[in-house]
């Protein structure tokens, strides 16, 4: 269990589980990316813009798009993109 605290306050919980989406990521984190789940072209097309399996991410801001870092480039997604993206916290930050 990875436990992230903003202040004074512990306001996010991330468990080491299958499954944790780039939309369930807190803002801030950095991350790894570990499996696309969609249609094949939506996955090639992720891909193509950096989004591969292993890339770390930044997740940047979270609004009406998520925005995240990727090889130097940040990205803006959709809530529905963004669930198709199954990410973990990177260790030692």
């Amino acid at each position: 269990m990875i436990r992230v605290v903003f202040g004074n306050r512990s306001q996010i919980e991330l468990l080491r589980q299958p499954g944790l989406t780039l939309l369930a990521a807190p803002v801030g984190e950095r991350l790894k990316l570990m499996e696309l789940q969609g249609q094949p072209a939506l996955c090639q097309r992720l891909r193509e813009m950096g989004l591969c399996e292993s890339a770390e991410i930044i997740k940047v801001r979270q609004g009406a798009a998520i925005l995240c870092q990727v090889c130097g480039t940040r990205v803006a997604l959709s809530h529905d993109l963004a669930e198709a993206i199954v990410i973990e916290p990177v260790a030692g930050r």
